[in-house]
């Protein structure tokens, strides 16, 4: 169950950024108008694409866009580009100014597989030593293109292509994800997944890295056993042909107390770190929590925003354990959704990110970028609890076997 890509669509007024997204779609999603500057906030398209599975279309603003609310609009535009897996850059009557050319830079420099389209190509084609250029400028299709042809076919064939060459990028791009089991599970295989419901999991649900593992498991054709922490015990003693225990890290320290060493053991969270693209990075920063002194202060990433409990592991559980780990006064700051980082990061002596399952691998490696580039540890919720907890090098051992 793979989260859905972001596509932004991006070009100056009148570009024909709207239309594009409209004949792609095949409703009238977005407002067309002749007017520059229709579109102000990103307008977003949910839609499925064979091949690829569900995709975001994001209609952005102008990049040209004037004056101070004009520039509001751009930063909003701006602000997307954290946000997709794949930049369609539109221009129009061969212009490819100074506009297009940086927001390529900046795709170019976040590892963002671009496709550049020449829109309203019927009315001026495009130049083959434009399209020459940029082709080997930017290393990306280059593709002609019209929202308002005659022809009804024709105008589904060229969808069709640019949709192929949407399908190519996708599958290129640097954020796509590993599957939870690679490399660990095989046909017939028995898996456990300890699955303990308490306030924190979703009423009448199970959270969305617990139902990922069972649909790849099934996939995988191995077996997938589900029960609470209470009822690992029991069915250890009854079955011996075991191949793997996953846990919610909440209950690692329940499951470590029943399960034997020979039995390997990690949770939802470390399967889901590595699943993302940075394992190493958790890895690598994960023992910083042993060098945190008094006053150090640490940011909670919570990438999906909900209602916060008792029992809420970023901000409750996570603080007092690291405290009674530490036996220090640490500081806390909390940033949710996908609001930006604070601009000081090299304040904090560690980065703790949830699991990121409701966000995509690309959203979830901009988060980071910041921290990472100023050389601040990171590390997430599973990976400090299982540090926390005593139990880091039985959590993470059986991805290093795998991976050597």
């Amino acid at each position: 169950m793979s989260k859905a890509k972001y596509i932004g669509v991006f070009g100056r007024r009148n570009s024909g950024k709207s239309s594009l997204i409209n004949t792609i779609s095949g409703q009238k999603v977005a407002i067309v108008s002749d007017t520059p500057g229709t579109t102000t906030d990103p307008v977003k398209k949910r839609m499925e694409i064979f091949g690829v599975g569900p995709v975001v279309l994001v209609d952005t603003a102008g990049i040209d866009d004037e004056g101070e609310l004009g520039s509001q609009r751009v930063a909003k535009t701006v602000e997307v580009i954290s946000q997709i897996d794949v930049a369609l850059l539109l221009f129009t009557n061969n212009e490819f100014g100074k506009f297009e050319r940086e927001l390529a830079h900046q795709f170019a420099e976040e590892s963002i597989p671009i496709i550049i389209v020449h829109n309203q190509s019927d009315i001026i084609p495009l130049k083959s030593e434009i399209s020459a250029e940029l082709n080997f400028a930017y290393k990306c299709d280059v593709l002609e293109f019209s929202c308002s042809l005659l022809d009804e076919n024709e105008q589904q064939e060229l969808v069709s292509v640019l949709t192929s060459l949407i399908i190519k990028a996708i599958s290129s791009s640097p954020y796509n994800h590993k599957a939870l089991f690679e490399n660990l599970v095989q046909k017939d295989d028995v898996v456990v997944l300890v699955c303990p419901i308490d306030s924190e999991a979703p009423e009448g649900r199970l959270i969305l890295p617990q139902m990922n593992a069972i649909r790849e498991l099934l996939d995988k054709e191995a077996t997938a056993v589900v029960l609470q922490p209470q009822n690992l015990d029991s069915y250890i003693k009854s079955n011996s042909n075991i191949k793997l225990v996953v846990t919610d890290s909440q209950a690692f320290d329940a499951v470590c107390d029943v399960l034997p060493n020979h039995i390997p053991l990690t949770g939802f969270s470390v399967l889901l770190a590595r699943s993302k693209g940075n394992f190493d990075h958790y890895l690598n920063g994960t023992p910083a929590i042993d060098c945190l002194k008094d006053g150090d202060r640490v940011l909670i990433l919570e990438s999906c925003s909900h209602h916060s409990s008792c029992d809420d592991i970023g901000r409750v559980k996570i603080p007092a354990l690291l405290n009674r780990r530490t036996g220090k006064n640490i500081l806390w700051d909390i940033v949710a959704g996908l609001d930006p980082l604070p601009s000081n990061i090299t304040d904090y002596k560690l980065v703790i990110q949830c699991g990121g399952c409701m966000i995509t691998n690309r959203q979830l490696a901009s988060r980071l970028k910041s921290a990472l580039k100023m050389g601040v540890p990171v590390t997430n919720y599973g990976m400090t609890l299982a540090w926390c907890m005593g139990i880091y090098d039985r959590a993470t051992a059986l991805f290093k076997q795998s991976e050597e």
